[in-house]
């Protein structure tokens, strides 16, 4: 009865902001563990793609979902750009690529103040910072950024059309949006006919699936084990179906095929 309740809930837009800043506030105040720094879902790259070598200051418990932001970055050139993520969450992921790619500025932007607090104490680097914002009305100046960086975060915006607009309106000319979601097979096709609509031009369109659930499946014994650290056990079934974890019903759709996972990059 409450997922339906849900499910029909989440076809309004005001919901569906309301549920993503209220999750989102919570996780980041109640599990401010240091060791958590990423929330996407992880991805094991393609044997075409270079391997990641990193550094001994980039080791992380969580490389897979890193490997996210890795892979999505070496799309294009970060290096000496003004770079702006949208949804940047815990910053884990704007924390690599700031320091590894070496762009200009890395601003990460997130609904929730208490993640923005979070990031910006947990990550200091030159080039970083943390900000407050809206995905449907980012608190940035018109052709102003290189690269806007997106990672599993659309989904859950109110309007992902009034999303594209805004990146659309804060990209340089010839600037670039990197972006990783996931949708319904009936809802893919809804929301690539609103990147077709947005003004932007797709370059690259990747069914990345399978890289999604290999991760999920070679993370899933460490990932169990920090939800049983990290969260009550009241709450930790619940937590393991918000996880993505082995047996959750987002990771049985996605091997079945009723929701897939792509990757995009697109240009102003």
């Amino acid at each position: 009865m409450l997922r339906r309740l849900m499910f029909l809930l989440k076809r309004f837009a005001w919901f569906k902001r309301l549920n993503a800043k209220i999750t989102y506030e919570l996780l980041a105040k109640h599990v401010p563990a240091e060791d958590w720094q990423f929330m996407n879902y992880g991805y094991v790259p393609n044997n075409s793609e270079p391997p990641l070598n990193l550094p001994a200051d980039h080791q992380t418990k969580q490389r897979l979902p890193l490997q996210m932001y890795h892979y999505l970055a070496l799309k294009k050139e970060l290096k000496g750009k003004q770079v702006l993520e949208v949804g940047s969450g815990r910053g884990g992921g704007a924390k690599h690529l700031a320091s590894y790619f070496q762009p200009a500025s890395y601003v990460g932007m997130d609904l929730a103040q208490n993640a923005v607090d979070l990031a910006n104490r947990l990550h200091v680097v030159p080039n970083l910072k943390f900000i407050q914002g809206s995905a449907e009305s980012i608190p940035v100046a018109d052709n102003s950024v290189d690269v806007v960086m997106n990672v599993e975060s659309c989904h859950a915006y109110g309007l992902p059309e009034k999303f594209l607009q805004e990146v659309k309106r804060v990209l340089k000319p010839g600037g670039y949006l990197l972006m990783v979601d996931f949708r319904s097979d009936n809802n893919m096709p809804v929301f690539q006919q609103q990147i077709g609509r947005s003004g932007l031009r797709l370059l690259e369109e990747e069914d990345i699936s399978d890289n999604v659930i290999r991760s999920i499946e070679e993370e899933d014994e460490a990932k169990t084990t920090r939800i049983k650290q990290l969260i009550p056990p009241k709450w930790q079934k619940l937590f393991s179906e918000f996880a993505g974890v082995v047996g959750s019903r987002f990771y049985l759709t996605l091997k079945d095929g009723s929701r897939r996972y792509y990757r995009f990059v697109l240009q102003k």
